[in-house]
């Protein structure tokens, strides 16, 4: 059908996310705010693809995969690129998106770079989010 919107389910997720004004409190405790780019990631995707997207927003951005094992919606803060960073290597060309999701789960903030940037970036794991059981989301408030 012409004009009509390809929604995948990591973006059904974030929307619900955002839906609910505990999901909103979740992410903006760290670092979120109102009108931040959310890029939408496939764990199939090369990291340097997804940095791409968030590069087109010239300011830091959020990332939302959906893990493959375990289906848990997933976020990163990404950093815009700063000079002042120690410079790093940047990433191989066959890495996945995935691989930095875990390295920030195991390490905290990570300074990486990628083939677009001339400086580094930081990434920043945010923790997944648990609702408590009665909250409804936007969505399930308007079919009531």
């Amino acid at each position: 059908m012409p004009g009509r919107l390809v929604r995948t389910q990591t973006a059904e997720r974030v929307s619900d996310l955002l839906g609910s004004r505990e999901g909103r409190a979740h992410l903006a405790a760290h670092g979120w705010a109102q009108g931040m780019p959310i890029v939408m990631a496939e764990p199939a995707e090369l990291l340097n693809d997804v940095m791409g997207m968030v590069s087109m927003h010239g300011r830091s951005a959020l990332v939302a995969m959906l893990d493959a094992g375990s289906d848990e919606l997933k976020f990163l803060y990404v950093s815009p690129p700063n000079p002042v960073l120690k410079s790093v290597d940047p990433e191989e060309a066959t890495t996945h998106i995935p691989e930095l999701f875990a390295r920030t789960e195991n390490q905290g903030a990570v300074t990486f770079r990628v083939k677009y940037w001339d400086s580094c970036a930081v990434a920043l794991p945010i923790p997944v989010f648990h609702p408590v059981a009665d909250t409804k989301t936007y969505g399930q408030r308007l079919s009531l």
